[in-house]
């Protein structure tokens, strides 16, 4: 499509890489909205899940049976594949293609397209053809029964949520916690800090869009705030269902 994805930790990040790559660089380009990266995941255990890759054309066919069990492997878990087979059922030759099949799969989510994370898989079982058996056969058989066994595991959207830090003065304080509050956020500690106040509060980044604007415009220019990456969690239903219906188009 001839674009260039710039990722970054939030709006403001974004906005100051593509002022200097138009300024100084003096690179002429048309820049979209910002948008959150997601991530998927899955919330059931599948203990046992069997896919048969199976082609049979004019020359050699393709033959690739695997037995797997997926699970989440909770937050910041990561991707992990381990081969449980005992007894030669698939030449150890193949086993690593069935990882690689995966690890492809898990670039792009059942729901919506986004990476997968936290995600154990179990290699159980499985068969293979003398002759039509190949790496590349089970690989594919390890991208698609990944992804069948991923439909049935409960397949749910992860949002990043930002660490966030309001410094303002005492008489905005309400107006402050009840936008943040609006944005799905929430508030935790606060503290006084000299003559002003510190709200510390957890909202999902794709509520903080626009923030800068609405904080000075509720504050009259008087506070300021910080964010960081703090962790992804679930998204709920309802918010879930919107963004897999937008990105969709369903």
């Amino acid at each position: 499509t001839g674009q260039t994805l710039i990722s970054g930790m939030g709006e403001l990040h974004l906005e100051v890489l593509v002022d200097r790559m138009m300024r100084e660089f003096r690179v002429e380009a048309t820049v979209g909205k910002p948008q959150v990266a997601y991530r998927e995941t899955i919330t059931k255990v599948i203990d046992s899940h069997t896919y048969l890759h199976k082609k049979q054309t004019g020359g050699t066919g393709q033959y690739a049976k695997i037995i797997i069990a997926i699970e989440p492997s909770g937050p910041g878990g990561g991707y992990e594949f381990a081969d449980e087979i005992s007894g030669g059922r698939i030449p150890k030759e193949y086993i690593p293609s069935v990882g690689h099949g995966v690890s492809d799969a898990m670039t792009t989510g059942t729901l919506a397209g986004f990476p997968m994370v936290d995600i154990k898989v179990r290699l159980l079982d499985g068969d293979y053809h003398d002759v039509d058996s190949s790496e590349m056969a089970f690989k594919i058989a390890g991208t698609m029964g990944f992804k069948e066994a991923v439909r049935k595991a409960t397949p749910v959207l992860l949002e990043p949520i930002m660490a966030v830090e309001v410094v303002t003065p005492e008489e905005y304080m309400g107006d402050v916690i009840g936008d943040l509050n609006s944005r799905r956020g929430k508030v935790g500690k606060m503290e006084q800090r000299g003559n002003l106040q510190v709200v510390s509060a957890e909202v999902p980044l794709a509520e903080m869009f626009g923030y800068s604007t609405d904080l000075r415009s509720k504050t009259q220019g008087r506070a300021n705030y910080t964010m960081q990456f703090h962790s992804y969690q679930q998204t709920p239903r309802n918010v879930q269902e919107e963004i897999v219906a937008r990105v969709t188009g369903q």
